[in-house]
């Protein structure tokens, strides 16, 4: 049985499953470069204009260019302030503000393919996904707990449980919504099920590992979470700026409206922030240090002697750099160089998770993910680039910056059996007493009966 849909052509097989193809396809594959290779998407909210009326009454003797520019540049002031506001309520409202653009972004997204699917009538698709996204968090989330408070887990019983097979539920909790899926197909649907199977798999790959790696960035200490943000924040504001003001060049086709000023523009405008935003950061304990938990109030705590990348250092410059500026050396934090290589793949690599979500809305034939942010479209359109940013800075912390963390090993070492922990003690003392950093176990057994 042959039928058309949206310029594509839906076969039905003997097994009554349908199968999804191009106008005059043989193969039965849409062609990706074609207008009719995807269901169009019913109109949504996110394709209406939800500007505040007060702001649509000021500004509506502007051209529209002008009116969408103060429109951006308004409520990015907003968002800027409600972040400098979020930073000083401390770790925890950053965790719960991770976890809330995340469940909305997911939201976003997921809303997008029931929106192309909803006249299938999908079975418990959309219960499904929540559900996915349920276990997903409480799979990170538990071993982020697991590994960062180690000691806390030792104290409480429920959590000793829970923490030792923490794995093992995960898997049993997915397993259970995977059975569910099995039994929710349709005969007549099966091809469209596994297709939004995929769609919230692929879903959760983007926005809630990636928004996981942020948590972890921010327990490394809140710099790792602050700069990485500010700095593809800048570099999208000065993007546009300089795209406005002067852009003539076409970037890419996939955003028409991005030109090659504003990329180069923001690079340079992006690494001189970073550098000197390091440079204040850099300062202040607050910023620095990772965040801990206190084993006396249960509560988290940011106090620590800095590492030797936040201590001031001399440098030696270049011998060129030293017939410009006539000075040998120059005192930097360490820090600062590293915020150059961040800066530097948030203005080259970083709008290419923005391009990325441009193609994606143009392959459903939208303008934005949402309308929350009038002026900005979704909260997913905020957040391309952040995502991709969060993915690097865990990579190069891992890769560059990260040694051995004492802390972590003895929060294992705390969860270990008496016997194991003694074990590991009598090598411990064993080796380093072989290594002359002990003295011999005689002189220490007279210096105790002294």
């Amino acid at each position: 049985v042959i039928r058309y849909l949206n310029g594509c052509v839906f076969w039905q097989e003997a097994d009554g499953d349908d199968r999804l193809g191009l106008q005059g396809d043989a193969d039965g594959e849409c062609d990706g470069d074609s207008k009719a290779d995807t269901p169009d998407v019913p109109p949504s909210t996110a394709d209406l204009d939800n500007t505040p009326e007060y702001l649509n009454k000021a500004l509506e003797g502007l051209p529209p260019r002008w009116k969408n520019y103060w429109i951006r540049g308004v409520l990015s002031l907003a968002m800027i302030s409600g972040f400098f506001l979020i930073i000083y309520m401390g770790p925890v409202t950053l965790i719960f503000v991770v976890m809330t653009i995340q469940i909305k972004c997911f939201h976003e997204i997921i809303t997008i393919g029931y929106r192309v699917y909803h006249s299938y009538e999908l079975p418990w698709f959309r219960s499904l996904s929540w559900y996915f996204l349920i276990c997903v968090n409480y799979f990170f989330y538990g071993e982020t707990v697991a590994d960062y408070f180690g000691a806390l887990v030792q104290r409480e019983e429920p959590l000793q449980f829970l923490a030792r097979y923490h794995r093992f539920i995960s898997f049993a909790l997915y397993l259970a919504g995977f059975c569910m899926f099995v039994l929710s197909l349709v005969k007549k649907h099966y091809r469209l099920q596994f297709y939004m199977f995929a769609w919230t798999h692929v879903t959760l790959l983007i926005v809630v590992t990636q928004s996981h790696l942020v948590i972890q960035n921010l327990f490394e200490g809140m710099i790792w979470f602050i700069v990485p943000i500010s700095i593809v924040i800048c570099n999208d504001i000065m993007a546009y700026l300089f795209g406005f003001f002067f852009g003539r060049t076409p970037l890419i086709k996939l955003s028409p409206k991005k030109t090659w000023e504003g990329f180069i523009g923001g690079f340079f405008s992006t690494v001189v922030f970073g550098f000197f935003l390091a440079y204040l950061l850099s300062q202040f304990q607050y910023f620095v240090c990772p965040v801990g938990i206190n084993s006396e109030t249960n509560g988290f705590t940011v106090e620590c002697e800095p590492s030797d990348i936040f201590v001031m250092q001399e440098y030696t410059l270049p011998t060129v750099v030293q017939n410009t500026l006539r000075q040998k050396t120059v005192n930097l934090y360490p820090f600062q160089i590293h915020s150059i290589f961040l800066s530097s793949f948030a203005s080259l690599i970083g709008p290419f998770g923005g391009f990325f979500a441009s193609g994606f809305k143009r392959a459903f034939k939208i303008k934005d993910f949402a309308s929350t942010i009038p002026g900005h479209g979704g909260i997913m359109d905020r957040f391309d680039c952040q995502y991709l940013m969060a993915t690097f800075t865990h990579v190069y912390i891992a890769s560059f910056v990260r040694g051995p963390n004492p802390s972590k090993v003895l929060q294992q070492l705390l969860m270990l059996q008496p016997e194991q922990q003694l074990s590991i003690f009598h090598t411990l003392h064993s080796h380093l007493r072989d290594r002359g950093i002990l003295p011999p176990a005689l002189k220490i057994t007279s210096v105790i009966l002294r």
